[in-house]
């Protein structure tokens, strides 16, 4: 629902983040729908062309992955802002509200202007953070966004979290770190339940 964060539970390998890619389109679905509310439509992810699938991430389904698919050569900045230009907005206000994320995630300045490529684990997660949580998309995939950040990040990303609640966005996630989890879970959903593994086993 919107405004709110909902967390998958479950051991370690039992497919959560496979339902995340299922969600956003990246895997293919053998049975059943998806359904997502896309600019007043209901679209069925699990039979939607390609066309469309690019429509639903571009203005309502965002993604954040544990790992940054770096580009050679782009800096840290227009990496943030790339997903505002690609939705009309000017791209010095991109860049802008793209460093005003990159701050508040405590990115050196010197780092902005570099390609993400030659940065640490920690400092491609925090570019792949401000990326994904600088659109105004209505639902939000989060897999593993605080996996190698520092205490200190991981309170920015709660806040981030905290601050999308309110904007009325909902939230779907993977958080294995325990204080994360318990800061920004409404609600945990075991899926243990609905493994295939447990199906064959029944």
């Amino acid at each position: 629902a919107g405004g709110e964060c909902v967390v998958l539970g479950g051991p370690s390998g039992i497919g959560k983040s496979s339902i995340l890619k299922m969600l956003y389109g990246n895997y293919a679905v053998d049975a059943g729908q998806i359904l997502v509310n896309h600019r007043e439509k209901i679209v069925d992810i699990a039979a939607a062309d390609p066309r469309t699938i690019i429509e639903v991430r571009r203005h309502t389904m965002g993604y954040v992955s544990q790992f940054l698919r770096t580009v050679p050569r782009v800096a840290a900045v227009d990496v943030v802002a790339e997903p505002l230009v690609a939705r009309g907005i000017d791209a010095a206000e991109a860049k802008d509200r793209a460093v005003e994320l990159l701050a508040r995630l405590n990115l050196p300045r010197e780092l902005w202007s570099l390609p993400p490529a030659t940065f640490s684990g920690g400092e491609q997660q925090r570019v792949n953070i401000a990326r994904g949580f600088i659109t105004s998309h209505r639902i939000l995939l989060l897999d593993e966004p605080t996996a190698s950040l520092d205490a200190t990040n991981r309170r920015v990303v709660i806040e981030m979290i905290a601050a999308k609640k309110a904007e009325g966005v909902a939230m779907l996630g993977i958080f294995h770190d325990e204080e994360v989890r318990e800061a920004v879970a409404d609600r945990i959903l075991d899926v243990s339940a609905f493994s295939p593994r447990k199906a064959v086993a029944a």
